[in-house]
């Protein structure tokens, strides 16, 4: 194999390529970890930290393979699916993947509808009515770099509204240390365990990263696409590390003001009125804040995945100006917000939703491991040995963790 001529490394080319890992971001910073990490940390304290962290270095080696799949060969996820894999496969894959876009949209639209409610008082099937024609509108009239720099501002004030919790609550440092990379788990936890996961590598994200990296001019020739592959790697770096420290944040101010207080948390809506009499109202307000753009931020993205996802594996352009593309928005949104307006326990459904998506991973992480891996497809993209390795050892995490999920809840726990 020929060995790619190296070209000077340059923050300027760098700034310019910053924003698709951004954009996967702010999915998995949307409401759906919000109840999870709520859950997890006002049940469990600062113990299931360490699913945040782990869960985020999975982020790193995935999406970068994702990325490269994008980059390689030209095609999204889905495309590649329905290329490679024979038809009954591809079929499966491609009803497992829209019932996860179900799932990612229950969530989202559920985030957006709670935080108008905080925020203005409306009833939800109202802010869930508006967060899905503001989404729609933004996605179906969309000039990518434009929607790109609003989600970018999104999380830019999701991260401040987290960072001012902090100094808010004042939480224990030295006893948080351990719980970031010390793992404890147990039948009473595993659930969280898992729905954590679930909101954290998202099935969705994998299939949005491998298109949305189309947004760059990556260049024809293989030395070029190596080189720029570099800026892509600092990208998903520096993003996927943003939404650890988000992530880790929800966890550490549920943990503080409920679990240390010992306040049950079964809403979201009663986390937020709850912490404004130990945290005081700012807390709550930029609680409210941040809760409604995650929400909005994260259901542009998800249906920007699941319109790629749609028209990707139909062999349809994933082309925003085309009709099927459209119409394919409204295939998992409708579900989704008939899910909300028929709901009595919107947190519950919330973190079941979560757990779904840790339920379908192993079926979009396999695919993705067998097309990288693939010599033909890939060329001088293919995964290296200790790249694979690593990507194998992170599905048999998932699946492992899945398959004792789904044991202890078939036992009862016994």
């Amino acid at each position: 194999m020929q060995v790619p001529k190296k070209k000077e490394f340059s923050l300027k080319t760098l700034f310019s390529f910053l924003g698709p890992g951004f954009l996967v971001t702010v999915g998995f910073v949307d409401p759906g970890n919000w109840a999870t990490n709520i859950e997890g940390g006002a049940t469990f304290g600062y113990k299931l930290l360490w699913v945040v962290t782990l869960g985020t270095v999975m982020l790193i080696v995935i999406q970068h393979l994702a990325a490269k799949l994008g980059i390689a060969t030209g095609k999204s996820l889905a495309v590649n699916i329905r290329d490679f894999f024979p038809k009954p496969v591809t079929v499966f894959l491609g009803f497992t993947v829209v019932l996860a876009c179900i799932a990612t949209d229950v969530a989202e639209l559920l985030g957006g509808s709670i935080g108008f409610s905080l925020l203005f008082g409306m009833p939800l099937w109202a802010g869930a009515l508006l967060t899905f024609f503001l989404k729609i509108f933004l996605v179906i009239s969309q000039r990518y770099h434009r929607i790109e720099t609003i989600i970018v501002g999104f999380l830019a004030i999701i991260t401040l509204c987290y960072i001012a919790e902090l100094v808010i609550v004042k939480p224990d440092w030295v006893a948080i240390a351990p719980s970031v990379v010390v793992p404890k788990v147990g039948k009473e936890s595993i659930y969280i365990a898992m729905a954590i996961l679930g909101a954290l590598v998202m099935p969705h994200n994998i299939f949005l990263h491998s298109n949305v990296i189309h947004s760059r001019e990556w260049g024809i020739s293989e030395d070029e696409k190596w080189n720029l592959l570099r800026y892509e790697k600092l990208d998903t770096l520096f993003a996927m590390m943003l939404g650890w420290v988000v992530n880790s944040s929800m966890m550490i101010v549920a943990a503080t003001v409920f679990f240390q207080n010992n306040i049950p948390v079964t809403s979201i809506e009663q986390a937020s009125a709850t912490l404004k009499p130990i945290a005081g109202h700012f807390a709550g307000l930029l609680f409210a804040l941040a809760l409604t753009f995650s929400g909005i931020g994260a259901s542009i993205t998800s249906s920007m995945a699941e319109a790629d996802v749609v028209t990707g594996f139909m062999g349809k352009p994933e082309d925003p100006r085309s009709t099927f593309y459209r119409l394919s928005v409204f295939v998992t949104a409708l579900p989704a917000f008939l899910i909300i307006l028929f709901s009595a326990d919107t947190y519950r459904i919330l973190i079941f939703s979560q757990v779904i998506l840790s339920m379908q991973l192993p079926f979009t992480l396999l695919p993705l491991l067998i097309l990288s891996r693939n010599k033909q497809l890939m060329g001088m993209f293919r995964s290296r040995t200790p790249e694979f390795v690593a990507a194998v050892i992170i599905s048999a995490i998932v699946i492992v963790l899945n398959l004792y999920f789904l044991y202890t809840t078939l036992t009862g726990g016994s």
